[in-house]
């Protein structure tokens, strides 16, 4: 695990700063080098793949995660194709230019997944990671084609930042183009909803951020569901309510310091991660 290139911290107003100084509590790195940071994104990456294997987002060698590189930023990092969530490890991982040509690594990349990304990254040269897997509860809330409603403190975390996509819907976006219109929605929102397809999130912050709200967002299309079972309709919170939470529990900050608790839980029983 890399720790020595972490030489300073960045401080963060949040609420959920401590309010006592000396306490233990995470620290966002700052580097020294492209090197450092490049291995710094890689290794969050290999362990964002591992976390999805955890939460059950595996689906043969559905799903893709990609991180940009600090140094080049016209590259990203990728998981490699046919390669399970839980055996990804960080000497695995693909480097990959916007043509789909692989730079460095010895895997073949998911097509699909170069066409969504590349046009992410590329239509979005400020988005630093994107996340997509075809999960259960994730993939059952897209068919409806529909908007989360602000029913729970964790569904504010996307109130009025998440959009639903129906262009494409259900086809299999393997043709250069297909990827535009999931990269065009990521213009103003952090989290996607293709309709008949499944969940995508992206940051402009760091893969844990990303990595953390795909989690969040297939978590609360499961509530979501749930609701939608009962006999009742559930109230949903005053929009001024949920503006407010989204601005203090989904923000990119406090996804990365989610994945932190994550991060600390599968580097501590999955070391392997790192090789």
């Amino acid at each position: 695990m890399l720790t020595e290139s972490v030489t300073d911290t960045v401080e963060k107003k949040s609420v959920y700063q401590p309010r006592q100084e000396g306490l233990i509590f995470p620290k966002e790195p700052v580097f020294t080098s492209f090197a450092a940071e490049r291995q710094h994104r890689k290794e969050r990456l290999a362990a964002a793949c591992r976390l999805f294997a955890i939460h059950g987002f595996s689906f043969g060698f559905g799903g893709h995660l990609t991180v940009r590189d600090p140094e080049f930023p016209e590259l990203f990092w990728t998981n490699p194709v046919c390669v399970p969530f839980s055996m990804v490890k960080v000497s695995m991982l693909v480097q990959v230019d916007h043509s789909g040509k692989v730079v460095q690594g010895d895997y073949a990349i998911n097509q699909a997944g170069y066409v969504l990304h590349s046009a992410i990254h590329e239509l979005n040269p400020d988005v630093v990671a994107s996340c997509h897997a075809h999960t259960v509860h994730g993939g059952a809330w897209a068919s409806m084609g529909r908007a989360l409603d602000p029913i729970t403190q964790d569904a504010c975390m996307f109130y009025g930042d998440h959009a639903v996509l129906t262009e494409g819907a259900g086809k299999v976006p393997v043709a250069g183009e297909s990827g535009n219109p999931v990269a065009r929605a990521f213009a103003s929102n952090k989290a996607v909803i293709h309709q008949n397809h499944g969940l995508l999130t992206a940051s402009r912050h760091s893969i844990d951020d990303a990595c953390w709200h795909f989690i969040a967002l297939d978590h609360v299309c499961r509530m979501q569901l749930l609701t939608e079972a009962a006999p009742i309709r559930p109230k949903t919170i005053d929009p001024e309510h949920a503006a407010y939470s989204r601005q203090h529990l989904g923000n990119e900050f406090i996804g990365w310091l989610h994945f932190q608790t994550l991060f600390m839980e599968v580097s501590h029983k999955q070391p392997d991660l790192f090789d």
